[in-house]
């Protein structure tokens, strides 16, 4: 195999035309650079230089090894920059991962922020449920995920987390439901009512969050009617056929045959946060993103 460093050299013979100068630009001896070249011609099974008169010149193969180092020369300043470029997080592509609701709330403002800064970086953007990016961000196919964590819930081992908001659930009751009269509605109120189940079909995490809400007021929602998105959820309710609890980032359009009300009792409140890797904490472009979030969470 070629020596790529030996190519060098001889790339710095057949341009100063002597041994002599290429040691000298080099800072080597002559002895040194002779031998390098020696050690080229070896691999390559060809002389590479030829005496003429005083001076020296490229034989057929010498000049193509010429040709290829300088090449290689340019392509090597060319990796340098790219590799500048993405230590500086100007360059590359970063991989976000969100679910619907942070989607549509958090991650447009954030990106048209990430975007004025920095539009060198691609961003790979997907949707995904709330549990999954953690095996995305795991097995490397993901560099930030929006996802919801407990407040109690323990550190994730090689994972750095950081809140973004508590997004509190409300009551979405028909209009002239005898409850839609009050500002605040404590949850075991609800108890005896139909349910519009609008997490049916979300990851486990989701799923349960009603379930659990419901449990701590003392009860278990009787459901009526299975929806997958909350926009359906609420044509449900509003025809009448029962009432449903959904997250404020759930709410960017209200049905406007449903009122929307505070609860309490508990106060049902889901945590979003953003997620990615500690080793990837030294890269200024997922810095700027989760930045970018943490900005767009605070105007929502």
């Amino acid at each position: 195999m070629l020596d790529v460093r030996r190519m060098q050299v001889l790339r710095a013979v057949v341009s100063t035309g002597s041994i002599t100068a290429a040691a000298t630009n080099l800072g080597y001896t002559p002895s040194a650079i002779s031998q390098q070249v020696a050690g080229l011609e070896k691999q390559a099974g060809l002389p590479l230089l030829e005496r003429v008169g005083r001076g020296i010149r490229p034989t057929a193969a010498g000049r193509l090894l010429t040709e290829h180092a300088a090449r290689l020369a340019e392509q090597l300043a060319e990796a340098e920059s790219a590799l500048t470029a993405l230590r500086n997080g100007c360059a590359g592509t970063l991989r976000v991962r969100y679910f619907a609701t942070a989607g549509a709330a958090l991650v447009p403002p954030a990106v048209a922020t990430f975007r004025a800064e920095r539009s060198g970086v691609e961003l790979d953007l997907k949707l995904t449920e709330p549990t999954d990016p953690f095996v995305e961000l795991a097995a490397g196919r993901a560099d930030v995920a929006i996802t919801v964590l407990e407040p109690d819930a323990p550190a994730i081992e090689g994972m750095v987390a950081r809140h973004l908001l508590a997004d509190p659930l409300y009551a979405v009751l028909p209009r002239g439901h005898a409850l839609a009269r009050k500002r605040v509605i404590d949850l075991a109120e609800l108890a005896d009512e139909p349910w519009i189940d609008a997490e049916c079909g979300a990851s486990a995490l989701c799923a349960n969050f009603v379930r659990n809400a419901c449990a701590g007021a003392g009860f278990s929602p009787k459901v009526a009617v299975e929806s997958d998105d909350y926009a359906t959820a609420q044509g449900f309710v509003a025809a009448g056929l029962g009432v449903t609890i959904i997250p404020r980032l759930g709410l960017g359009y209200a049905h406007p045959g449903v009122v929307v009300r505070k609860v309490r009792n508990p106060e049902p409140v889901r945590h979003i946060h953003v997620v990615y890797r500690e080793d990837a904490a030294w890269n200024p472009a997922v810095l700027t993103l989760v930045e970018a979030l943490e900005k767009a969470a605070r105007a929502s």
